[in-house]
C-alpha cells in the first residue's frame, strides 16, 4: 500500500472539465517535430468523472455516452500513465482500478484524455493519502501531456511553451457556449502535420509562422471585461482552417451556427469540436435547439469552471 502519510479510504471520486481554446496560435515547426503554441484556454462546464478504487494492479474502464468502445484500457492510456507516475512519485507499492464516466468528446479537440489524467492525480493523491499538493501534482501532470495541467487548474489561462506552461488570465464573470460534436474526431498529430503541409506549400503567399506565438491582446482585453461580443470578434485557432481542409462539413456547421445566433464560432484545439459563443443563456438555447434541429448534436456550457476536484 501507500507509503505516503494521510488517511486512505477505499474508493475516491474526482471530476475534471474540458476546455475550448479561444485563441490558439502555433508557432513554426521545430527541429525535435513539435511547435510551440500559445492559447487562451477556458474551462467549461463539461466533466469526465473519475472513480478510483483500491486494486493489487492497474486498470481502467469507461463508460458513459460518449462512444469508448476503441479506447486503450492499457498501460499506454492517459489515466493509467497519470495513475502510474504518481506511484512512483509517492513510491505506492500497489495499484488502483478506475472507472472513467466519459462526456467530453473524444478526439474532439477538448481535452477529455487530458481531463481523465487531471481527475487521476487528485482521485489518487486522495486514495492513497499522499497528500501532495498542487504544485507537486502539477510538475507530474507536466509530464504526461501539454493540456493535462490546464485540467488540474481549470478556470482561464494562457497556455505557452507546448501548452504546458501556465499563467491564470482574468476573466469576468461567465461566457455561454454551445458545442457542435461532429460525428468522428480527428488526429491531432495530422491536424499539425496538415497545417504544416499548408505553410510550406503558400510560403511564398504568407507570412511566416513565428517561432515564440503570442495571445492577442485583444483576448486578454475581451476576458478581463467579461465582454463576449469583443471575445467573439478575436477568436482565433490556427488549426482551424486545416480542420476544415480534413473535414471539410466543419465549414457547414460554422455557418448554420453563426447563421442561427451564435455571436461566432471557432474549431477547439485540433477539433473538431466546434464552439459557439452566444451573449446570453437564452441564445444559448435557442442555438442548441437550432443545431438539434439539424440534427447535430449540441451541448449547452458555461465557463470559466474551477479544474480538477474530489466529488464528495
Amino acid at each position: 500500500m501507500a507509503q505516503g502519510i494521510g488517511t486512505q479510504r477505499s474508493a475516491v471520486r474526482a471530476k475534471a472539465p474540458g476546455k475550448i481554446n479561444v485563441h490558439l496560435g502555433v508557432g513554426a515547426l521545430q527541429d525535435d517535430g513539435y511547435h510551440d503554441v500559445a492559447t487562451a484556454y477556458q474551462a467549461v462546464s463539461l466533466y469526465e468523472f473519475v472513480e478510483a478504487s483500491e486494486a493489487p494492479d492497474f486498470s481502467v474502464r469507461f463508460s458513459g455516452p460518449v462512444p469508448h468502445e476503441h479506447l486503450s484500457t492499457g498501460a499506454d492510456n492517459l489515466a493509467i500513465r497519470a495513475a502510474m507516475a504518481l506511484a512512483r512519485r509517492g513510491r505506492v507499492t500497489s495499484g488502483v482500478a478506475l472507472s472513467i464516466e466519459k462526456h467530453v468528446p473524444i478526439a474532439g479537440g477538448m481535452g477529455g484524455g487530458s481531463a481523465d489524467a487531471a481527475a487521476t492525480l487528485v482521485a489518487c493523491n486522495e486514495l492513497w493519502g499522499l497528500q501532495l499538493g498542487r504544485e507537486a501534482l502539477h510538475e507530474i501532470a507536466r509530464e504526461l501531456g501539454a493540456d493535462v495541467p490546464f485540467a488540474l487548474a481549470g478556470g482561464t489561462a494562457i497556455g505557452t511553451g507546448r501548452g504546458d506552461q501556465l499563467s491564470p488570465a482574468l476573466a469576468k464573470g461567465q461566457f455561454h457556449w454551445v458545442l457542435a460534436y461532429a460525428d468522428a474526431g480527428l488526429s491531432t498529430p495530422d491536424v499539425y502535420r496538415a497545417l504544416d503541409e499548408h505553410r510550406a506549400l503558400h510560403a511564398a503567399d504568407i507570412a511566416p509562422a513565428h517561432d515564440v506565438p503570442t495571445v492577442d491582446a485583444r483576448v486578454l482585453q475581451a476576458l478581463r471585461a467579461g465582454d463576449a461580443g469583443m471575445l467573439a470578434e478575436s477568436l482565433q485557432n490556427d488549426l482551424q482552417a486545416p480542420a476544415l481542409r480534413l473535414k471539410p462539413r466543419l465549414a457547414g456547421t460554422l455557418e448554420l451556427g453563426e447563421r442561427s445566433g451564435a455571436l461566432a464560432g471557432v474549431v477547439s484545439g485540433s477539433g473538431p469540436t466546434v464552439a459557439f459563443l452566444c451573449d446570453s443563456l437564452e441564445s444559448a438555447i435557442e442555438l442548441q435547439i437550432s443545431l438539434s434541429t439539424a440534427q447535430l448534436v449540441a451541448v449547452k456550457v458555461t465557463g470559466p469552471v474551477p479544474g480538477a476536484r474530489l466529488i464528495d
